[in-house]
């Protein structure tokens, strides 16, 4: 007790405050940001038709080039696994992006990977159905799917996007729908449509 004696009252007491920790009544304060932000990821009610499979990075760059990509654009990938092509968009490009996939793994790494590319505020993932979606705001749609996945998805192509906005598939095309362009690329092959102003009878209804 001689050392405590020895102490001058004030830093004896103040020593006593801190050890003491916080008052009750006096909550710390925490962190919030990211809950408030984000949507909350929840195990999906149905499994995803396809694979998950990336595509490679020269294959997302020409997929961009053939949809003419550029700072006005929103782009939207259907199916974005790790979010590479609407991040790579977005830094390349400065448009913005959605991506929308079902598994909530993927898009908590889609988050992560554009936080890290810092372009957090230009695109963002959401978990969800891609056959349930609103993607009518998009200007650029992406896709590696599977073909049956990428018919089944044409006739929500034709009805929620505008005339002239661009659709590019990596590998699969969308059947009886003839694309505007395809390009070879040693083992890949990219393909590229036109949302035309009028849907041809021969892919109505199908």
């Amino acid at each position: 007790m001689p050392l405590l004696r020895s102490l001058p009252p004030l830093l004896l007491a103040l020593g006593l405050l801190l050890a003491s920790g916080p008052r009750s009544g006096h909550a710390q304060q925490e962190d919030t940001t990211e809950s408030t932000t984000l949507p909350e990821l929840t195990p999906p009610e149905q499994e995803s038709d396809v694979p998950y499979v990336p595509t490679p990075e020269p294959v997302v760059d020409r997929m961009l080039e053939l949809a003419n990509v550029d700072e006005t654009d929103i782009v939207y990938d259907l199916g974005s696994g790790d979010g590479r092509i609407v991040i790579r968009a977005a830094r390349t490009y400065g448009a913005r992006g959605v991506g929308i996939e079902i598994d909530p793994a993927r898009v908590e790494e889609a988050r992560k990977n554009a936080q890290k590319a810092g372009v957090s505020d230009l695109v963002e993932f959401r978990q969800g159905d891609l056959f349930a979606s609103n993607i009518s705001d998009a200007t650029v749609v992406t896709l590696y799917l599977l073909p049956s996945v990428n018919q089944k998805l044409r006739p929500i192509l034709f009805e929620q996007l505008s005339p002239g906005t661009p659709v590019v598939s990596h590998d699969f095309d969308m059947g009886q729908w003839s694309p505007d362009r395809t390009v070879d690329l040693k083992g890949d092959t990219v393909y590229r449509w036109t949302i035309p102003e009028e849907i041809p009878e021969d892919l109505q209804d199908r």
